[in-house]
């Protein structure tokens, strides 16, 4: 589950770590009040107007601001909130702006330089261990570093069995060329970040910048961070930080159906019961000449009403040429979803897309004798490579050479 900048930084203040203090505001008139209690608590004389969306690259998109004054918040507050934030990870279509955090100005003038850092917190599936990756090259998208400077990347494993050691946080504060006040709070800052992954269950936290200002303190100035939707029953308080808005609302209807749904760019939609056969469907789609148009699992315990929410969702995108349904029916016989899809074709009326049903394992063929006999334009199939020879006849016939 993705959170907000606001929401990762009051995560990480739960866990100790200094954070740029901010107030999430919905409105003008709320960001004005956010900028005057700010003001009382922190003494900020400079507010940062923040767009909240679910992507990175807000600054160079106009999504972030600096107000010097009352009437420069509500001018930047005005000129955010509402728009459509359109950044490298958004995509053309872009976010429209919901939420602005108004923050202290932490960059304030002094005898010492301030000086910018990248840090996060993520799991290296490749070593099957959670990592810290980090560099002294903080502020710039840290992809680019990689590319152009890969020896400004430096990474730390960390052992699942003791955690992150004492002796880790302080190579990490000594590469990032830090002494002093400063080091020992780098220290003391790794080591509540690393807290926070671990305590909030998160699969990901990114700060970037993490900021030296010119009294030595360590301040996380933003904060991405993504946490494990299967841990989320164990923090109903993270749970109810989700914001639906943010997401794909198709997605978002077929959780609430209770279907695993993930949207891509393809022509063939993909029904299917099991993650691993949906995974091997989509491959198969690949093979036939074919894109997967989605992810979608209706689960080991498939209904009529299921399979037919599952058919209404995938109709909706323009770009689908056929739907291949491959159903292995090991706790769910074939037979009733069978049923269930003729069920769901006459409920929803002519579908015009050409579609294409596999079932096996419990009545296998009895379910084949539904389909073939209903009269319905859907054709089945029992073995895979069947159902594949399919697909790529319909898609031969629809989609040009």
């Amino acid at each position: 589950m993705n959170l907000h900048e606001y929401q990762g930084k009051l995560i990480l203040k739960q866990f100790g770590v200094p954070i740029q203090e901010g107030i999430v505001a919905n409105t003008v008139d709320e960001a004005i009040a956010a900028a005057n209690e700010l003001k009382k608590q922190t003494g900020t004389q400079v507010w940062v107007v923040k767009a909240q969306i679910h992507a990175g690259g807000r600054g160079k998109a106009g999504g972030v601001k600096v107000a010097t004054s009352m009437d420069a918040v509500k001018e930047k507050a005005t000129g955010i909130l509402g728009m459509n934030l359109v950044s490298r990870q958004t995509g053309p279509q872009g976010k429209i702006v919901h939420k602005i955090l108004i923050a202290q100005d932490v960059y304030y003038p002094g005898a010492t330089p301030t000086k910018e850092f990248y840090l996060s917190v993520m799991l290296n599936r490749q070593q099957g261990r959670d990592m810290i990756v980090y560099s002294q090259a903080g502020g710039m998208e840290i992809e680019e570093v990689a590319a152009n400077t890969p020896e400004l990347i430096f990474k730390e494993e960390i052992d699942p069995k003791v955690g992150l050691q004492a002796f880790q946080a302080r190579k990490i504060a000594f590469n990032f060329g830090l002494s002093g006040d400063a080091f020992k709070a780098m220290v003391k800052f790794v080591t509540g970040v690393y807290k926070a992954y671990m305590g909030a269950d998160a699969s990901m936290i990114e700060i970037n910048p993490v900021l030296k200002t010119t009294d030595e303190k360590i301040i996380a100035v933003d904060c991405k961070m993504v946490l494990d939707g299967n841990a989320l029953y164990r923090h109903p308080d993270y749970a109810a930080m989700r914001d639906v808005t943010e997401e794909d609302p198709i997605e978002v209807e077929a959780a609430d159906n209770k279907l695993n749904f993930v949207k891509l760019d393809g022509n063939v939609g993909c029904m299917v019961n099991g993650a691993g056969l949906a995974m091997a469907t989509m491959d198969i789609i690949k093979l036939a000449g074919g894109n997967p148009a989605n992810f979608l699992d209706v689960g080991g315990t498939a209904n009529a009403e299921r399979v037919e929410k599952a058919f209404r969702i995938i109709l909706r995108e323009e770009g689908v040429k056929a739907i291949l349904v491959n159903i292995f029916g090991g706790i769910v016989r074939c037979d009733r979803v069978a049923q269930g899809i003729v069920d769901a074709y006459k409920n929803i009326g002519e579908i015009k897309v050409p579609i294409i049903v596999r079932l096996q394992g419990t009545n296998a063929i009895e379910a084949k004798k539904i389909i073939d006999d209903s009269g319905l334009k859907v054709s089945s199939a029992i073995l895979l490579q069947e159902a594949a020879d399919l697909v790529s006849q319909v898609l031969k016939t629809q989609v040009p050479a």
